[in-house]
């Protein structure tokens, strides 16, 4: 009996630790994350044809890029911002430039 149980506690241990939530980014990272997207942000509305409008991804608001990264991974993070490198390398290409 106390097999079996401990059988299940180690099965629902690892049940949890592979359904645990990836690490928040923390504000040290999100100040230079924020400060980077407004950057982009700028570069984008520079570029002739490329700016589309503002949006989510697309703010000059730091706070709002700032608080959206305190509230995700720094995978979720790291892939927002290769996101916007690579529309901005499109955008690039197709202005010639």
């Amino acid at each position: 009996m106390m097999k079996t149980i401990l059988s299940l506690a180690a099965a629902c241990a690892g049940l949890a630790a592979l359904s645990a939530p990836a690490m928040a980014a923390d504000p040290g990272f999100c100040a230079q994350y924020a400060r980077q997207a407004v950057h982009e942000v700028e570069v984008n509305m520079s570029i002739p044809g490329c700016f589309k409008g503002f949006d989510n991804r697309w703010t000059r608001n730091y706070g709002q890029h700032y608080g959206w990264c305190l509230g995700v991974s720094y995978e979720q993070a790291n892939a927002e911002r290769e996101y916007r490198r690579a529309r901005l390398s499109e955008c690039r290409a197709r202005a010639g430039m």
